[in-house]
């Protein structure tokens, strides 16, 4: 369509001879085909690779993240009614809407990029609209390397234990790079494994042949059809799967993904909104009793505990870089508390380093896996924190 609309505005401006010849023909060319059949004021925006999140708070006011800040962009809407013409524009093809009697949705454009957009009246100040792009590239562990996420002691480490089928759990804030943290573990995975990904919006990217990918549905205008991650969870205990992949947990679902960790399903992988390691097993906890189990508490301690053997924090910090800021086991139950060690941590002081804690982890020492000492002693060196990601082991 857009291809189209090119074509015949173009030659309609082309045929116009009553245009001022100083006027960038290409440039209203261009406007009026994005309004028509685009995004609006928000494709150029969309367009440019250091975006990396676009949010709209009103017509006149749309910020951007780049390099993990946030700047004001000089670009706006004319109106909120134009505001509001680019949400529908982009929820009708899904099947769904938006209006006050269903004033929030999520949905995603067709590159992946994840939309969330709210309208009045819980909108008090106008519609707003908040685009996080998907990466137009799939990411591997040294694009990480590459930007200082972490270094090559850690990086080598949590490939050799996603190799090993080690369940491990990415917890960390908002916009702190869980999902792509995520992304990159499972691309860890050997090939040939049965994989099921289970997530409220598809942005895993893996490259593996023996895939199934799963997305959650809400529930359409008369309130039936919504299909839950926690659905999807327990479907795909019966597809036979080397390892599933959940996307996020944020409720009742961790109960079923905890249980497919302890039955048969090792090496699964998932993310939570937590600060800390220790904050994620707290989240963990809280979530287990969202299942209605009734289950005391000491059970659902040692129900996590047998099931993660590891905790990454992913961490946002002031200046907008994610970094990796702790690995730690979990070792199991003490005194009716769940058992935790720090195996790697980030130390953001005088001299920001990565470092090794010297530990042997647990979880390596019961079978034949085994990693070299040095990954777990060394310390690595940021030399600039202020400027580029330069390292030194």
């Amino acid at each position: 369509m857009r291809r189209e609309a090119t074509e015949a505005l173009s030659a309609i401006l082309a045929n116009d001879t009553d245009l001022p010849a100083d006027v960038n023909r290409e440039l209203i060319l261009r406007q009026v085909v994005d309004e028509a059949v685009g995004l609006g004021p928000l494709e150029p925006l969309l367009a440019d690779r250091s975006v990396s999140e676009i949010m709209v708070n009103s017509p006149a006011e749309i910020y951007v993240e780049r390099g993990g800040r946030l700047h004001r962009h000089d670009t706006r809407f004319s109106s909120e009614q134009a505001v509001v013409a680019i949400i529908d524009r982009i929820v009708a093809p899904l099947g769904r809407r938006v209006d006050e009697a269903s004033p929030m949705v999520d949905a995603r454009l067709r590159d992946g990029s994840r939309v969330n957009a709210v309208i009045p009246p819980i909108a008090l100040r106008g519609a707003c609209l908040t685009i996080r792009k998907f990466p137009q590239r799939r990411l591997e562990m040294q694009d990480l390397l590459d930007v200082g996420s972490l270094d090559r002691h850690m990086a080598d480490f949590l490939d050799f234990c996603v190799g090993a089928r080690k369940s491990l759990l990415v917890s960390g804030g908002t916009g702190s790079g869980k999902t792509t943290l995520l992304n990159v573990l499972s691309n860890c995975i050997p090939a040939g494994e049965r994989i099921v990904t289970i997530e409220d919006a598809a942005e895993l990217r893996l490259n593996h042949a023996h895939l199934i990918a799963l997305e959650s549905r809400p529930a359409n205008s008369e309130g039936k059809g919504r299909v839950e991650i926690r659905d999807l969870v327990r479907n795909a205990l019966r597809m036979r799967p080397d390892r599933i992949i959940v996307g996020e947990c944020r409720g009742a679902e961790a109960f079923d993904m905890l249980s497919a960790m302890n039955t048969g399903h090792e090496g699964s992988l998932t993310t939570l909104h937590a600060n800390s390691p220790r904050d994620a097993l707290a989240r963990l906890e809280t979530m287990v009793l969202m299942a209605g189990m009734d289950l005391p508490l000491a059970a659902i301690r040692e129900h996590i505990a047998s099931a993660v053997d590891l905790i990454v924090q992913q961490s946002r910090l002031s200046d907008g870089r994610r970094l990796v800021t702790s690995i730690v086991e979990v070792t199991g139950m003490e005194a009716g508390r769940i058992q935790t060690q720090e195996l790697f941590r980030y130390r953001n002081d005088a001299e920001p380093r990565f470092e090794g804690c010297g530990v042997q982890p647990e979880c390596l020492q019961k079978g034949d896996h085994t990693v070299p000492l040095e990954w777990l002693t060394q310390t690595t060196l940021l030399r600039d924190r202020r400027g580029p990601h330069t390292w030194q082991s």
